[in-house]
């Protein structure tokens, strides 16, 4: 399982500015301030999430989960997302429209672009270390592709988030200036709305991938490839004539293959075709955990 420490960072700096946030929401009464308050509230519960998600699919194989418990990881991420939306996104949305139907007036918003100044330069730091993470997961593969392709949920939901908390500090900026400057409140309430419509996005988005992991994957076309080329490369198979695979974890995965073998083998020369092709595989492609190989005619 590869590094996990920008999910700490991330942490310490939503829980530092979640504080910060509400403190400035208290005393200008502004909503924008309000919604980033509760998005950093959300991103810090979604931290703490993805480690005890991280944590349980570390566990070891056992009678009850013969396979491990790779898939707590893809079932945290799916309540994480689920979570931006309905208490991220919803609230937002919903504080923006009550503002708006009820505006009223702020007093001086020295704190809130005081705060807002250093959330921006503080939200940096973890989504540097968010971006370092994804940029070595991804290796060459563009960005997109690697969001909606990727076997490990944690580090795109880290990095969007972030990239989210960004967008939502400049619109709760532009919100907050409007809304002094030209002396009409309804602008906070506008950017609040908007804060909440870009958490709804990318909850949406998150949701269509950890779901998709939580029920069931198949691995990477070249990953599957190399193995299929080990398996066929040995003298005693004929072919693969099918093959089935599912991604239980990052690093966990599973290969079964229906394998029509050379006429006149034994029992016991078959069983160490087998084992043979199996450690070959499993030398070169370490994350495929489980081969198995069906001898069919």
């Amino acid at each position: 399982m590869k590094s996990r420490t920008f999910l700490w960072v991330s942490l310490t700096s939503d829980i530092l500015l979640a504080s910060a946030k509400f403190v400035a929401a208290a005393i200008s009464g502004s909503s924008a301030m309000l919604s980033e308050g509760i998005h950093s509230v959300i991103d810090a519960s979604s931290q703490i999430l993805l480690i005890w998600g991280v944590h349980m699919s570390k566990k070891k194989p056992d009678e009850k989960r013969p396979f491990g418990y790779g898939k707590e990881l893809y079932f945290w991420s799916f309540i994480v997302s689920l979570i931006i939306f309905l208490v991220g996104g919803c609230i937002s949305i919903y504080q923006g429209f009550l503002r708006m139907r009820r505006p009223a007036a702020e007093g001086s918003g020295f704190w809130n672009y005081l705060i807002l100044a250093t959330a921006f330069v503080l939200t940096l730091i973890p989504m540097m270390s968010a971006s370092r993470a994804f940029k070595k997961q991804r290796g060459e593969i563009r960005f997109w592709r690697a969001v909606i392709g990727t076997k490990d949920p944690t580090t795109p939901i880290v990095l969007l988030s972030d990239y989210g908390d960004l967008a939502g500090i400049v619109i709760a900026f532009l919100g907050v200036y409007l809304g002094h400057t030209l002396k009409n409140p309804v602008y906070d309430g506008i950017s609040s709305i908007v804060i909440g419509l870009i958490l709804t996005s990318i909850s949406a988005l998150l949701i269509r991938e950890s779901k998709s992991l939580l029920v069931g994957e198949i691995p990477a076309k070249s990953k599957l490839a190399e193995a299929l080329q080990i398996a066929g490369a040995d003298p005693e198979v004929i072919k693969i004539k099918k093959h089935f695979s599912t991604v239980m974890a990052p690093d966990y995965l599973i290969l079964v293959m229906e394998t029509v073998f050379n006429d006149g083998l034994t029992t016991s020369q078959l069983i160490k075709v087998i084992e043979q092709i199996t450690e070959n595989i499993q030398k070169e492609c370490p994350t495929i955990r489980q081969i198995f190989m069906e001898p069919v005619r």
